[in-house]
């Protein structure tokens, strides 16, 4: 479980996070309006946006108070969460003679609390305001739990969290990133949220983004390469108030198309750290490639579009390369967005080296000859939960042409699944030997000049005798089952006969 590899002794230092978790998990199965991981994840998100805001709104006040200062609280007084929702008597604990419950809650959260934070958006000074951020969220997710009564339950388990030490909020950000993974591994759109963290740990690494280079994903998700990466950038050593400011303002920008998972993605970076997050809800596709500027363009490019999907022809539009499936948009983006010398890693279906389409093979020439394409990491199925595809990850730097390509095929030794998941271990041998290029039993090099130019196929294929991967055609496919089902046939004849 991820939660225990990262911190396994803050598990027994703080239980009651994880127990209050587990609580407010059972009350929203039992309500009518949450019927899943997904809805379980998104219920519990805006609370903590909540909760974690009133904690931020304590210690502004001891921070204005330090150096003689004053300071305006975000929300008018009705609306903060020491009055609606946990207000306190002189012992400290919820005073539920005042506190709203059952129709009362639900009626002032749907009616009046949600619409007075949506008008957040209207009133802010930017997008980049902790204000603007609160109008996005409580105007893209509303409240499903229908119960006002068990709606009482959850905030008086979500008023137990403490957010105010680093410590505290580190371990409600691995808690959080908990519930994410299950909500990936409970399947439907929920997987498209959730990367495995040592294969993103692994792609910053092999990256390598310094404090002042800008970090972008257009994919973002559950936001689980920014926050990695600032979890990589904040233990460099040395780090002056400086640096810290650049970390929190100038240095993590992601944009996200569906809203729980902008939601997700909030929360998530508040939790690790980030104060205002500089995610922007929008379709990342629909932007027209052709209106991109230098000012526009990023250092480092760390993401996994999603896969499979399908994009309308006026999207297709807006890249030179014109297909529907909507990785291969993402990749175009993600060239395009790239400043000279920047450094990416993108995860992708491993389709993509190999397919003979028209848009498949323009795109590997586009990647070629723009940019320096000098490592695919070839993954086993299972990588991804549920997802069905084995896929790969190009890492790849912007500004000159593709000479060589090193690959590396990643073989953990054992079948990946739910029980045993991709670890940091798996791929220790992958960094080191990145590093230099490293002929292995695993590993090799491809001279691009060596390539077919007209399909320009860059399938895995390991010279030293290990899987190669071969993708068949649908009429093979069909062939074969036909040749099984004939001797299927014959052998259930031949029972019939010995009965």
């Amino acid at each position: 479980m991820f939660v225990l590899r990262v911190r396994y002794y803050q598990k027994n230092q703080y239980p009651m996070f994880e127990q209050a978790f587990k609580n407010i998990d059972d009350i929203l199965h039992k309500d009518a309006g949450c019927s899943s991981e997904l809805d379980y994840t998104e219920q519990t998100s805006w609370l903590l946006f909540l909760k974690y805001l009133d904690g931020l709104e304590r210690d502004k006040v001891i921070e204005a108070q330090f150096v003689g200062k004053t300071h305006t609280p975000i929300l008018d007084e009705p609306y903060r969460w020491d009055v609606w929702a946990a207000p306190k008597n002189a012992q400290g604990a919820i005073d539920h003679n005042t506190a709203l419950t059952g129709d009362d809650l639900r009626d002032f959260v749907d009616r009046t609390l949600f619409p007075y934070l949506h008008g957040f958006k209207q009133r802010a000074t930017g997008p980049d305001t902790i204000e603007y951020k609160i109008g996005e969220i409580f105007g893209e997710i509303k409240n499903k739990v229908q119960s006002g009564y068990n709606l009482r339950e959850i905030i008086d388990h979500i008023d137990e969290l403490r957010f105010r030490s680093q410590t505290e909020k580190h371990e409600l950000s691995h808690l959080y990133e908990a519930k994410i993974k299950n909500m990936g591994n409970a399947g439907r759109n929920g997987g498209e949220y959730y990367t495995p963290r040592p294969l993103i740990r692994a792609m910053i690494q092999v990256v390598a983004p310094t404090i002042g280079e800008r970090i972008y994903d257009g994919a973002v998700g559950s936001a689980g390469f920014l926050c990695e990466a600032f979890d990589y950038l904040q233990k460099q050593p040395n780090l002056t108030t400086a640096n810290i400011k650049t970390l929190q303002e100038r240095t993590f920008y992601g944009k996200e198309k569906k809203s729980l998972a902008y939601v997700i993605a909030i929360m998530n970076m508040i939790l690790h750290g980030i104060e205002a997050p500089n995610i922007v809800h929008t379709n990342t596709l629909t932007e027209n490639l052709a209106d991109v500027q230098d000012k526009d363009r990023y250092e480092v490019i760390l993401a996994n579009p999603p896969f499979g999907g399908k994009e309308r022809k006026e999207v297709q539009q807006n890249f030179p390369i014109r297909t529907g499936e909507t990785a291969f948009l993402f990749l175009q983006h993600f060239i395009k967005m790239l400043k000279a010398g920047g450094r990416a890693a993108v995860v992708i279906k491993n389709t993509f080296l190999s397919n003979t389409d028209n848009a498949s093979v323009s795109l590997r020439k586009l990647l070629l000859e723009s940019c320096t394409l000098h490592t695919v990491l070839d993954m086993p199925g299972g990588t991804f939960q549920g997802a069905g595809v084995k896929t790969i990850v190009l890492f790849f730097e912007k500004g000159a042409p593709t000479r060589t390509i090193w690959y590396y095929q990643l073989d953990p030794g054992r079948n990946m699944g739910k029980t045993n998941p991709l670890n940091d271990s798996d791929l220790a041998e992958f960094v080191e030997l990145q590093k230099t290029f490293a002929d292995s039993p695993k590993s090799w090099r491809v001279d691009v000049a060596t390539l077919n130019t007209a399909t320009y196929d860059l399938s895995v294929k390991n010279p030293d005798g290990g899987e190669e991967v071969i993708h068949r055609s649908p009429q093979a496919i069909m062939d074969e089952i036909a040749v099984l089902d004939t001797e299927s046939a014959k052998v259930l004849a031949t029972i019939r006969d010995l009965l």
